[in-house]
């Protein structure tokens, strides 16, 4: 087996397989020519023994009393090739030139009004059977509508004769092949495989080391199929490059955030231990302006430890429970915040007895981050409408608000990090989370609908 790899190993490039196949397809032709072409070789080769016969006919016709000598009479068989020859009239049948014993007749051939195909079965069929017979030929005089000649002859030098014309046509048809095929290789090789062969090695450089911007296709001035591959490769290659410089920044600049978030989080933590202790000073101006601070501090906070998570991306494979939904989201509601007469109204709309799958805990946030977000577009007054049901075998939560909704920059990176946030200062982490929660649950996140009457969010969940 190792030995056979090693005879087909050269034949896997394109190059070798381009040269063989148009050495074939030309061989192919070639047959395809030759099968018609040895056809007509054997009509020509009988109708020129026809045409010896006759000038043998006219010659005997033109002596005295058409008497000839024996010797005579051999020689003119010996130079047509023939073992009889007759003429026959409208009314008559004359034996011009035969031997002294008429050999038996084991095929006979007509060569008027021959048809293609019966033409190239007699040729074949001469091939197989092979020498021995003796065949008879009949064909129409030309200018003599009313005579034709009757000529029998051996079959073996006419059988010789085709297979000297097929060798030639063979080692003919191979030269062409060849050259054909060497002229086909070195033109597709040059047009196709030479730049073909420079766009893979391109693209295995690219994959080894993408940051190496030696190694960069350096496209052609080609305006061909080619030509394009080449060119939008180098854009693509140009774009993977920069995209990849950009994360790698940003992931030193993660690397930086998560570090200051992470002491900023525990000098907050200190602030509002300090701020806890400032509500219970009853001085009216400390006890105006303490709940503005809690509420900052708590943002600043909260801000860090989303940030902390998203940048150690170290989420944990979501551990799925059946648990009722109706008291998540009444969870949820205390979390955000709400209290009675601050203006917005909070409808829990999920069936009582729902059920989902899921990890309870990261659920939880899911539902914090839209609600919260929901809370925080409507700025103190409006409804947040929260609807769940079954269709099929997944649940549909829907996550609705009263509030402006999205702005157009905020719709074409709502799910992205650092770009997806609706409001000044927002950061778009609360979207991002909860899309990616969502996902590991193998379910989605789409923004439904929005626009001045509101905004919801649809979260599809498999049960």
């Amino acid at each position: 087996m190792a030995y056979l790899r090693n005879i087909a190993a050269p034949f896997r490039s394109l190059s070798a397989r381009l040269l063989v196949l148009t050495l074939v397809f030309v061989m192919l032709a070639e047959v395809l020519i030759f099968v018609p072409s040895i056809a007509f070789f054997r009509l020509n080769y009988l109708a020129n023994k026809v045409e010896l016969a006759h000038l043998a006919t006219l010659s005997l016709l033109a002596s005295p009393d058409n008497m000839v000598s024996e010797e005579l009479r051999e020689e003119l068989l010996f130079r047509v090739g023939a073992r009889s020859v007759v003429l026959h009239g409208a009314n008559s049948r004359l034996l011009i030139l035969s031997e002294n014993m008429p050999p038996a007749i084991d095929a006979e051939f007509y060569l008027a009004n021959q048809s293609p195909l019966p033409l190239i079965e007699h040729a074949f069929m001469s091939l197989v059977v092979g020498p021995g017979r003796i065949i008879r030929i009949i064909s129409p005089l030309e200018n003599e509508p009313n005579s034709s000649l009757e000529v029998v002859i051996d079959e073996a030098p006419l059988i010789e004769a085709m297979y000297d014309y097929a060798w030639n046509i063979f080692w003919l048809s191979l030269i062409i092949s060849t050259l054909t095929a060497i002229l086909v290789y070195l033109s597709l090789h040059w047009l196709m495989v030479r730049p073909m062969r420079r766009l893979s090695e391109s693209m295995i450089a690219f994959r080894r080391a993408p940051e190496n911007v030696s190694t960069a296709l350096i496209p052609s001035k080609r305006r061909d199929e080619i030509g394009v591959a080449e060119r939008e490769l180098e854009i693509m290659q140009t774009r993977l490059r920069s995209a990849l410089k950009q994360k790698q920044h940003l992931v030193a600049l993660g690397t930086a955030v998560t570090k200051i978030s992470h002491d900023l989080r525990n000098i907050l933590s200190t602030s509002q231990i300090v701020s806890d202790s400032l509500s219970e000073v009853k001085d009216p101006k400390v006890q105006k302006v303490v709940p503005r601070l809690m509420t900052s501090i708590d943002r600043a906070i909260d801000l860090c430890t989303q940030t902390l998570k998203y940048g150690r991306a170290d989420e944990q494979v979501p551990r799925k429970e059946r648990f009722l939904l109706e008291p998540l989201v009444n969870e949820v509601k205390t979390s955000v915040g709400l209290r009675e007469n601050n203006g917005i109204t909070w409808r829990n709309k999920i069936p009582s007895g729902l059920m989902l799958n899921a990890d309870r805990d990261q659920f939880y946030r899911i539902l914090l981050n839209l609600c919260r977000n929901a809370v925080q577009a409507m700025e103190g007054e409006g409804t947040v409408d929260i609807q769940a049901l079954r269709a099929g075998s997944r649940i549909l939560i829907r996550v609705g608000d009263t509030g402006p909704g999205l702005p157009a920059k905020a719709k074409q990176h709502l799910f992205e990090p650092f770009s997806g946030s609706a409001r000044a200062g927002g950061t778009g982490l609360g979207l991002s989370i909860a899309r990616e929660l969502v996902v590991a649950h193998g379910g989605e996140i789409t923004l439904e609908r929005t626009g001045s009457s509101g905004t919801i969010f649809c979260i599809e969940i498999p049960d």
